[in-house]
Parts: C-alpha cells; structure tokens; sequence
C-alpha cells in the first residue's frame, strides 16, 4: 500500500471515556510496525455512542465504520483488511449507509464526525463561515429578520423565539451590547451542546459572530460548566485560530465591525443554567436568580443589552443565514421549526444523539433509533426534558415531538435530553430525588422552592412509609401547586413536573390503587 490512507478515530469525550486514545495509539504503531501509510484524524463522535470508540476508514466508496473497537481488535483489522474497508465482525459498513444515521436529517450536526473540529480548512470546506459571509454584507436588522422568519426558537428548554430577543437588543441603543452562550449543559442525559463544542467549535463562533454584528454587540462570552474540561479547552483554541484568521477580533472579515469572543468557566452550579444566575456568576458573583424585569435583552451582563442563547440555538444560526430562512422553516411541524438534537440516554439499547425535525414520536427514538432497553425489560416511563422534565407514559409515546403538543399535555420538549427507565424504576423514588435534587440545587433566593423542596421530601418519605397517607397525597399536590405558581425560575417552577406525573402515571408506586389527575 503506497498511498497514505487516512484512519478517523473520535476526540470526544465520550470517546475518550472508553479508550479512543489507546485505539489510535495502537492503530499508529502497529501500522507503523506493518509499514501501512496512515493518518490518523482525530474527528468528533458521529453520536452513536455504543459503538465507541468507533472508527472509519476513508476508501473510494466513502467512509466505512468499525467498532466498538479495543486496542486488542487493532492486529485483527489490519489482518481483515480494515484499512480497504475490508469485513470483519466489528464492521458496519459505510457509515453514512447505516440507519442510525441516514434516518436523520442533519442540518446543525451536518459536519459531526466528519471533520477535524481545530481544522479551519475543514470547517471551510463543508460551508463553514458562508452564514457569517452573507451577515456581513446585511444590515443588523435584516439578519435579525432572516431568523426571526425562519422560526427558530430558542434550544435552551424555554422555546423563546430567537429572533424576538435578537431584536430587542439591536433596537435598545447603548454604548456596550453583549452577546453570551449559555453552554452549562446540567440535564441528565443530555449532550448535544458538549458534542458541539468539542466537535465542532467553529459553528458556534459563527453563530455567536453573526449574532454580534447583528445586533450591535462587540463582545462575547461562552459560559462552559467546569466539568466539562475537554470543551474548555477545544474552545479556546478554537477562538485563537479564529481570531488569528480574522473571523473574531478587532475587524471581524475585514469590515472594521469587532466581534471579541472569551470562554468563562461554570463552577459547577445548576441553577447557573438559568440565564440571569449565569449573568451573575460572569460578573464574579453568586449565582443567584435576578426578578425579571428588566429582561437581560434591555440590562444584562454589566447591565447592558444582552443576547443570551444555548448552544444550540447559535450553532444553528449559520445554516440559516447561509440557505436562508425558508430552507430551515421547511423542517417542523406547528411553531416549532427546523430540526432538534435529541439525545437518548439512561438504560437504552443504543444511546446517541438523533437530528430529527419536529413531529416524531417519543416511540419512534426509544424503539427505531434507541432498540429499547439495554436490560432487555419493558420500557416503563421515558423522562423528557431533563432532570426537571416529565415522565411520560406509553399513552403518551405517540404524541408528536412538537413543543406546544408537549405542553398540552403539561410536558415540555426542554433541551432535548430522553433518559429511558425500564418496570423496575420505582417512580416515588425517582419523585422524591427531584425534590431531593431541587433542594440541593436551589439558589435559596425564593421560599417556595428553598423551602418547598425540603418540605417535599419529607412529604414522599411520609407517602412511602403510608403515614397519614391520604392526607400526605393531598399536602404533596398543595405543595407542588405553591412551587410551580410561586417560584422565581424554573427550578423551582418545574421540580414538580416529575413528581407529579409520576404520581399521576404511577399512582401504584406511591400506595395508591387509583388517583384522578389534577387538573392543570
């Protein structure tokens, strides 16, 4: 083999977690040791993360998929003839022909496992920087209308239209206007903003440039949780090279607008995942939820306009400015458009992530993409929306993924997250960790969830050791009725939405033959 072929091992954490870094190692020397030319690419999770650490060999046909692979497989391969695509019990053949992944529609993950996530060449190549080309040459406020039209709304769980807080910040006049990312991904079982972030940093610098030259702003920051130290360090040198290439600094593109971009560590708090918290915790402060007004749109960060966003909420602004808002809003359903990254966690078969557009079914990520439990059990609940999400029944697995459907039902879509319980899940437990959860996670600032929260564990201890039971039943729905209607933020305004679907859902596994759903 004279040519040099080129090998793609995953930089990702998840990865990394279960050997990629042994896997490319002994590929690299015991190639070196068979006199095979290779280079090896470190490139970013495709997001089927039971078949990490997968790799994939370039051939003329396209790419062809190997894994889970451990370094003893390495000798093997190369005895199959991996390195021409070659069959062996590990190989899944071409990998954008396995069904995981042609099911998809991949707009904002479109470049995930694909490319080098450092390389700007890469990025360039797969239309990387056409959205902030084409924003460049628009006025503030026809980019801004190019997102409002295309229906994107915010990918954070709150579903706010983006484009509405887009606009408010270009209209309000100020000396400083800041641009932030929201990238403290606490859910359970989420995953999809640390994917972006490691595995394709470019595509959030873009969003965040684009967004800035909309609305005026000339700084930005990207808040990352501390556990998250791979992301961190992906990112900021992702910046570096970015503002050496002249897409970040004092003249973004060569138009003399400056767009300057940090990245400020988390701390490790959930409740900083709330956008004002998180405000707070840059300033140098305690994450403590502000009252709202002011929006942080009219005084934010330093008390200045402020556009706040998740990642992916900005990491899909370039698609949209570079095909234009049509070609987005025609993914979707309702008023919910384009495409989300749904992540399929907990005890599931084949846990990844999933860019689907809006409208699929619960039924159809757990069953088609996840194959069910990985126990092999019957699916008991599925809980969407992360810790702080509801746990949804099978009569409710076929209601349309759409984020007004969800909430008819008193659920919410949120950032996306599903982690997967089997029958042996016992539902009062798994109420009584969110209040347990809430309680420790609270920024204490308001009573109803500082003290709510620890009132609602005694209260589940109670129902589960049947003391004055029915009478506990009551107090319980009381007390989640005060947390939802008298919280500040949404951790206190939703750490009942699990407890009460489970006890709705699942009166049996609180001691209750049968109990009439409150109404909501």
């Amino acid at each position: 083999m004279s040519s040099v072929t080129r090998i793609f091992v995953p930089r990702d954490s998840a990865a990394l977690a279960v050997g990629a870094d042994e896997v490319a190692q002994a590929l690299a020397s015991e190639c070196a040791r068979r006199g095979h030319p290779v280079q090896i690419v470190r490139n970013s999770s495709r997001g089927m993360f039971w078949l990490e650490p997968m790799l994939e060999v370039e051939t003329p046909q396209g790419r062809v998929a190997y894994g889970p692979v451990e370094p003893e497989d390495v000798s093997s391969l190369l005895d199959a003839g991996a390195l021409t695509g070659g069959n062996h019990p590990l190989g899944h053949g071409l990998t954008e022909a396995m069904p995981y992944l042609a099911k998809q529609e991949r707009l904002t993950f479109k470049r995930m496992g694909i490319t080098d996530p450092l390389s700007l060449s890469d990025y360039e190549a797969h239309e990387g920087w056409a959205g902030l080309k084409r924003a460049v040459a628009l006025e503030g406020a026809a980019v801004v209308a190019e997102v409002l039209d295309s229906g994107l709304r915010g990918r954070g769980g709150a579903a706010f239209p983006t484009g509405i807080k887009w606009q408010t910040v270009h209209r309000v006049q100020a000396p400083q206007k800041y641009v932030v990312c929201n990238a403290d991904e606490g859910d359970s079982g989420t995953f999809s903003d640390r994917m972006t972030l490691e595995g394709d940093p470019y595509m959030l610098i873009e969003g965040m440039a684009i967004a800035g030259l909309a609305v005026g702003a000339t700084q930005g920051y990207i808040y990352i949780r501390s556990e998250y130290p791979h992301a961190v360090a992906v990112m900021a040198e992702a910046i570096a090279h970015a503002t050496a290439a002249g897409y970040l600094g004092e003249s973004v593109l060569d138009t003399g607008r400056a767009f300057h971009l940090e990245v400020r560590k988390a701390a490790g708090a959930y409740v900083c995942g709330e956008e004002t918290a998180m405000l707070e915790s840059i300033e140098g402060k305690r994450g403590v939820v502000r009252a709202k007004p002011p929006l942080p749109a009219i005084e934010g960060l330093f008390g200045q306009p402020t556009v706040i966003n998740n990642v992916i909420s900005f990491a899909t602004v370039p698609i949209i400015l570079a095909r234009g808002a049509a070609f987005y809003r025609d993914f979707g359903m309702g008023r919910s458009r384009g495409t989300l990254p749904f992540q399929i966690a907990g005890n599931i078969r084949h846990g990844g992530l999933v860019e689907k557009a809006f409208g699929l079914t619960l039924r159809e990520l757990v069953f088609d993409f996840g194959g069910g439990t990985r126990s092999g059990r019957p699916v008991k609940t599925v809980q969407v929306g992360g810790p702080l999400g509801t746990y949804l029944p099978e009569s409710q697995w076929d209601i349309p993924l759409d984020y007004e459907a969800y909430a008819a039902v008193g659920a919410v879509v949120g950032h996306g997250g599903l982690v997967v319980h089997d029958d042996t899940a016992d539902m009062a437990a798994l109420a009584r960790y969110a209040m347990e959860f809430c309680a420790l996670e609270s920024c204490g600032k308001c009573t109803p969830c500082r003290i709510g929260s620890t009132r609602g564990v005694e209260v589940i201890d109670r129902i589960t050791k049947r003391q004055d039971h029915a009478r506990q039943v009551d107090l319980l729905r009381d007390l989640c009725d005060t947390m939802v209607h008298g919280s500040l933020c949404a951790m206190g305004g939703m750490t009942p939405y699990p407890v009460l679907s489970a006890l709705n859902h699942y009166p049996a596994d609180f001691g209750i033959e049968a109990v009439a759903p409150a109404a909501h």
